[in-house]
């Protein structure tokens, strides 16, 4: 062996199409806590890098689409 690791990629995010979750907070309406919490257990896709979490906008639109809104429906 070369000393040298295979890096496979398994998920579909490039570097370009990643926002931080304060930005992902900002678009969903939930908090960055949440959102971190989403994605520990597996709910959003999401990955940390170096001390920094981050996501996709398509994972966040992806997860609220398939949420369940808990509580009081909102007034129409």
């Amino acid at each position: 062996m070369s000393g040298k690791r295979k890096v496979v990629e398994k998920d579909p995010a490039k570097l370009v199409d990643l926002i931080s979750l304060e930005a992902a907070a900002k678009l969903s309406g939930m908090s960055s806590g949440h959102i971190r919490l989403r994605i520990r257990e597996g709910d959003m896709w999401g990955t940390k890098i170096g001390r920094n979490w981050v996501t996709t906008e398509q994972a966040v639109r992806e997860y609220q689409a398939r949420a369940r809104r808990r509580g009081r429906p909102k007034k129409t």
